[in-house]
């Protein structure tokens, strides 16, 4: 068996997923069909949008198949059509047993961490939001519990210590790509040679870190609550999406739902102020706001606000 007699149906929606199936396409693999999330209303309009992994599927001539429900008689009729011998999962939803058992070979998932740490919807968030140094991308086949089988392949990713999630984002989206083809290629020289895909189970680790959704009300800042260490981090593991928020009341005059996308810790002041930038006190230490969003303007540096401040 080659790389083009391994039928493959991948899932996936977000921009993070597009890259991993392009290297596929491009690199001369099976893929015989995609599995996104239904199209969305979204604008004034209501406009139906379509997912970034259907878009780029539509523009290379795959099938793409939209389940509301991934039960649903009629798409696992219509899944089970295309034979798989593979099934890759990149940033989709959890998937039923009869979805992720249904190929030969197993499905397998890419997901954007060093597992069994940050387990969830928003790893790479949380890694930066938690000032780690260093996050990766693992490989492994799906079972029940999400997130928890046996690990294929797993590489190290640095992140720095001022950049941001999306900065992080783009190099894992770029890292994953490879680690998914090495994935398929492995599988691919263990069918030839009629040989279990070598997996290791995820290592017992005593303290886990969870990386649950991420809602608007878990974006806000609270500066009496943390450090200015911890805001600095919590801003960049949001920037530029969905972005941190923050109540500020700056020369009496109180800005509400203001976006910040980057700070950097300073010398503590006891009141927010703005003689030396803008600089807002937290519990320990302050920050000064560097970039930030007022609702109805555009994103700006903190300078270009303060010059506009009345």
């Amino acid at each position: 068996m080659n790389k083009c007699d391994l039928r493959i149906v991948y899932l996936g929606t977000p921009e993070f997923a597009v890259a991993s199936l392009r290297a596929l396409v491009e690199g001369g693999y099976n893929v015989v069909a995609v599995v996104t999330m239904p199209d969305k209303p979204a604008g004034r309009g209501h406009q139906l949008q379509f997912s970034d992994v259907k878009k780029y599927a539509l523009e290379v001539g795959l099938p793409v198949l939209q389940p509301e429900k991934l039960k649903d008689e009629a798409f696992i009729e219509e899944l089970r059509s295309y034979k798989a011998d593979l099934q890759i999962v990149v940033a989709f939803r959890m998937l039923p047993e009869i979805v992720w058992a249904m190929p030969r070979l197993g499905t397998f998932n890419l997901h954007a961490s060093l597992l069994p740490q940050y387990r969830g919807a928003a790893p790479i968030n949380w890694a930066v939001m938690n000032g780690d140094q260093e996050t990766g991308a693992t490989t492994f086949m799906l079972k029940h519990e999400i997130d928890t089988g046996n690990m294929i392949l797993q590489e190290r990713l640095p992140i720095g210590p001022d950049e941001n999630v999306g900065s992080v984002h783009d190099r894992l989206m770029a890292m994953g790509t490879g680690l998914v083809t090495r994935t398929v290629d492995l599988i691919i020289d263990c069918e030839n040679k009629g040989i279990e895909i070598p997996t290791t189970p995820q290592p017992e680790i005593a303290e886990l870190r969870p990386a649950p959704k991420i809602f608007k009300e878990d974006c806000e800042i609270r500066f009496d609550q943390k450090t200015a260490t911890e805001v600095h981090n919590f801003v960049r593991g949001l920037s530029p999406y969905p972005a941190a928020w923050a109540n500020l009341t700056i020369n009496g005059q109180l800005f509400e739902n203001v976006k910040i996308f980057a700070v950097a810790p300073t010398a503590n002041d006891q009141q927010p102020s703005t003689k030396n930038g803008l600089i807002i006190p937290c519990r320990e230490g302050a920050v000064r706001i560097l970039e930030l969003q007022v609702p109805g303007k555009k994103r700006m540096d903190a300078k270009a606000f303060l010059n506009g401040l009345h």
